[in-house]
């Protein structure tokens, strides 16, 4: 997988769509690493957080997880926050050279522009649900 950390979120996605797809039956790791074309191990790590989060719900000595709500009651925003490091979306690189007229404002100046594009970015991904990814995969 090419990058992980940005990848992350459309994995997860992935996943709960598989899941979503096939209600009562038993989706393992070693299956949707197929579909997504990646490692078992980095599935079940990704699987992890979204139970932590409460998306998934597993059953001890049952091989498959299921979703824990309706799909059109699993916002992708929360998707985004059970997968993704709590940082912010966008970094500002440290210590620019204050000597210089970009430098010493560059970080104050970006910091609200990055705002704004993560706070775009949130109220969207807000506004859609791991329902709304199925109307889009089976119209």
């Amino acid at each position: 997988m090419k990058d992980l950390v940005n990848s992350r979120l459309a994995v997860a996605i992935h996943i709960l769509s598989l899941i979503a797809a096939n209600p009562g039956k038993q989706i393992t790791s070693d299956y949707i690493a197929g579909s997504v074309n990646t490692n078992p191990v980095v599935i079940r790590r990704i699987m992890s957080m979204l139970k932590k989060a409460g998306i998934l719900k597993t059953r001890a000595g049952v091989a498959g997880t299921a979703l824990a709500r309706n799909p059109a009651d699993i916002s992708l925003l929360e998707v985004h926050k059970a997968v993704q490091a709590q940082d912010e979306l966008f970094a500002i690189h440290e210590q620019p050279n204050p000597n210089c007229p970009i430098g010493k404002n560059i970080q104050s100046t970006l910091e609200g522009v990055f705002f704004d594009a993560q706070r775009a970015l949130e109220n969207e991904l807000a506004n859609k649900s791991v329902e709304d990814i199925l109307q889009h995969l089976f119209p």
